[in-house]
């Protein structure tokens, strides 16, 4: 499951970004309103954690924005207001749900589940079968022709992104960003070891180098 966090106050939304990502969501972060509407609207996420108060562009405007364009991402809006007034005003612009600063961490991981679940029950199906490789992307499992095949959780991360956008070309920076998250400044090489690992238990042919520019998913005609 890909999340964005939309939220100008840095140190909240790196903590946020570290809790989310240990519950094993790949989580990606914006600190602008105008951003965080360029990244919701490229509908790859499956949920958009939004702060109302941003620069650039407050959170009302980018949720109705969405909802206008026919964007229906789960949206769980974030602020330091409250009253009954500005709850309504959030729900009125099309947040799915709706959290005071302060809050809890273990409130707002129930309601992200909650609403990743809602959104599940009638969504497309989690399951992507390209050819022999079938990837459940809900139940995090893999399998190759009737054999189930064992990755660790990041190797599935990394694998979960090209099949997600089979046929396409997807960059090491993109794979970075998504699987390790916006902080990671280690070697970018790892990438290229983790695309090695899949050849080896996937089959050498599945997933083609595009020099200079990535990786793709072969999808099987």
């Amino acid at each position: 499951m890909r999340l964005l966090i939309v939220e100008d106050e840095k140190r909240l939304a790196l903590s946020l970004a570290k809790g989310l990502t240990a519950e094993g969501y790949a989580v990606d972060v914006v600190h602008d309103g105008i951003d965080g509407l360029h990244r919701a609207s490229e509908g790859t996420y499956d949920l958009v954690v939004l702060d109302i108060m941003l620069p650039g562009m407050n959170g009302y405007r980018i949720c109705s924005t969405l909802r206008a364009a026919g964007n229906d991402v789960p949206i769980l809006m974030l602020t330091a207001k409250d009253g009954e007034y500005d709850e309504a005003e959030g729900l009125d612009t099309g947040a799915d749900d709706y959290l005071t600063k302060p809050f809890s961490y273990v409130v707002l991981v129930a309601r992200v589940k909650a609403l990743l679940r809602r959104r599940g029950a009638g969504g497309p199906s989690p399951v992507h079968t390209l050819g022999a490789l079938k990837v459940d992307t809900a139940a995090r499992r893999v399998f190759r022709a009737d054999d189930e095949v064992t990755l660790t959780t990041k190797e599935f991360a990394v694998l979960e992104q090209l099949v997600l956008r089979a046929g396409e070309v997807v960059s090491k920076g993109d794979i970075l960003e998504h699987v390790w998250d916006f902080a990671y400044e280690g070697d970018p090489n790892i990438v290229e070891v983790y695309i090695s690992t899949l050849r080896r238990k996937l089959g050498a042919t599945l997933i083609k180098t595009v020099r200079g520019a990535g990786y793709r998913l072969e999808v099987p005609r």
